[in-house]
């Protein structure tokens, strides 16, 4: 493992064995309802792919291993890449491309990245699986119109995480990093822990402030203002540890939103989050 400059620790909350106080602070759902959010994400995706020129393509050999490409309308063009969220357990690819017409239109390439979900799969195999598409999409950049020098990886929640333990798979120029979890020590603690079975080695091997190094990409971390408790202390915890080892890190909160709606704002120009990603990719 590398080694790691010290950082601020996550703050030890007193809440001992008591899974009640950790579910509030790492389920989002117990305080805002997720299902018209998701009913959005899958509606707008379904007609995100109204679109004439999208591809449903295989990046790996296993049958999740599948991602959404849009193109640009030239070739050349800056691409974000999305990795969604569900804690590794819940939506997909499909459910993920509601970003692409704004972006395509912005004159950028979209890519919706799925991966197996859990308890099927261990972790391990999911983070392989988020660096096997990184790798897969840089690799093959100039057949899809893509200039591999403007990869910008986006990540929510749980796909922050992946998105974060991606960036020693392959070179990438940015990182944006929604309401992640980058510390997973605190889940082995609340429920979201047994439900995909997860280690106290898995913890450690898949945290990614445990993995940053110098010189890696520019990150920025974003959450919401109205998120729980955990989400905050977790991207201090980026913060801190990215800048203790020298990286580029913007944190940014985003006032008046919350887990499950912060993601909407992507690629929206009106938004403070959309402003940031487009500026990143250079469109």
């Amino acid at each position: 493992m590398i080694a790691r400059a010290d950082t601020r620790p996550l703050p030890d909350r007193g809440w001992g064995t008591d899974r009640h106080r950790w579910d509030e602070a790492y389920l989002p759902g117990l305080s805002v309802s997720p299902d018209p959010f998701l009913k959005e994400y899958a509606h707008l995706s379904e007609e995100a792919r109204h679109m004439s020129l999208w591809r449903d393509l295989a990046y790996g050999p296993g049958e999740a291993e599948r991602l959404q490409f849009f193109p640009a309308k030239s070739p050349g063009a800056p691409l974000l890449v999305f990795v969604h969220g569900g804690y590794w357990q819940e939506l997909s690819e499909t459910d993920s491309t509601f970003p692409a017409p704004a972006l395509v239109a912005s004159g950028a390439a979209y890519a919706a990245l799925g991966y197996g979900l859990a308890p099927r799969y261990r972790l391990d195999e999911i983070v392989e699986m988020a660096r096997r598409g990184v790798r897969w999409l840089r690799r093959n950049a100039t057949a899809l119109g893509v200039d591999e020098r403007r990869i910008v990886l986006a990540g929510h929640s749980a796909g922050a995480q992946l998105v974060a333990m991606c960036l020693d798979a392959e070179p990438v120029s940015a990182a944006v990093l929604l309401s992640g979890l980058y510390e997973l020590e605190p889940l082995l603690h609340a429920s979201i822990g047994p439900a995909i079975r997860l280690t106290a080695d898995e913890a450690e091997r898949n945290s990614p402030v445990r993995a940053l190094r110098p010189g890696m990409p520019p990150l920025l971390a974003v959450r919401g203002a109205d998120e729980p408790i955990g989400f905050a202390d977790q991207q201090d915890h980026l913060v801190a540890a990215a800048r203790a080892n020298g990286l580029d890190v913007t944190d940014m909160v985003v006032p008046g939103r919350h887990h499950f709606d912060l993601p909407m704002g992507l690629a929206d120009p009106g938004d403070p989050l959309g402003r940031a990603v487009l500026a990143l990719l250079g469109v």
